[in-house]
C-alpha cells in the first residue's frame, strides 16, 4: 500500500473518531437534540421542581414538544418558576396542566403537558395555570414511616384498668 492511501484511511479513521466523540459529548451534554424550528415561550410556577433541569424535555403523550428554557426563584410567593420554550407545531389551550414527571422510578425529570379543552391557545409569554409539583421520593418515604408510626401509636389498645377482688 503506498504512503498516500496509508495516509488517507488513517484521516478518516481520526476524522471517525472526533465525530463519534462530538456525538457522545452531545448525548452527555443532553444538546444533541437541538431544534430549529421556531418556538414560543410560557411560563409555570411550581412548589417543588425536584431534580428538573435546564433542558429538560417537554412532553406531552409522550411526544417531546418543547425544552425546559430555565428555572428561577420568585422571592415573593416563595415558588419555582419555570420558562419552557414549545415548538410553534405544537398549540396548547390555555387550560392546559404542567406536571413535572419521573422517567422510569428513578430516571430524569421532565415536564408533562396535558392539553386542556380551551377554545383559545397559548400565545407567547403566556402562563400556564394549572400546575402539579415534583414527587420526591425523600419526602414520599418519609410521609410513610411518621404516618405508619402515628398509626401505630394511636391505635395500640389501653391498657384494661385492674378491678379489685
Amino acid at each position: 500500500m503506498s504512503r498516500e492511501k496509508t495516509d488517507f484511511w488513517v484521516g478518516l479513521f481520526v476524522l471517525l473518531g472526533a465525530v463519534a466523540l462530538a456525538f457522545l459529548a452531545l448525548r452527555a451534554g443532553n444538546l444533541s437534540t437541538f431544534s430549529f424550528a421556531p418556538t414560543y415561550t410560557v411560563t409555570a410556577n411550581f412548589d417543588n421542581v425536584g431534580g428538573l433541569k435546564v433542558r429538560a424535555p417537554v412532553k406531552s403523550a409522550g411526544v417531546v414538544v418543547g425544552r425546559v428554557d430555565g428555572i428561577s426563584f420568585d422571592d415573593k410567593t416563595f415558588q419555582a418558576i419555570v420558562s419552557v420554550k414549545l415548538e410553534t407545531a405544537y398549540q396548547f389551550p390555555k387550560d392546559t396542566s404542567a406536571s413535572i414527571l419521573t422517567s422510569g422510578l428513578l430516571g430524569e425529570q421532565y415536564l408533562g403537558l396535558t392539553a386542556g379543552s380551551d377554545e383559545e391557545n397559548f400565545a407567547d409569554g403566556g402562563k400556564i395555570r394549572y400546575t402539579q409539583s415534583a414527587v420526591v421520593l425523600e419526602q414520599l418515604i418519609s410521609q410513610f414511616l411518621y404516618g405508619s408510626a402515628e398509626k401505630q401509636g394511636t391505635t395500640s389498645p389501653e391498657p384494661a384498668a385492674k378491678t379489685p377482688n
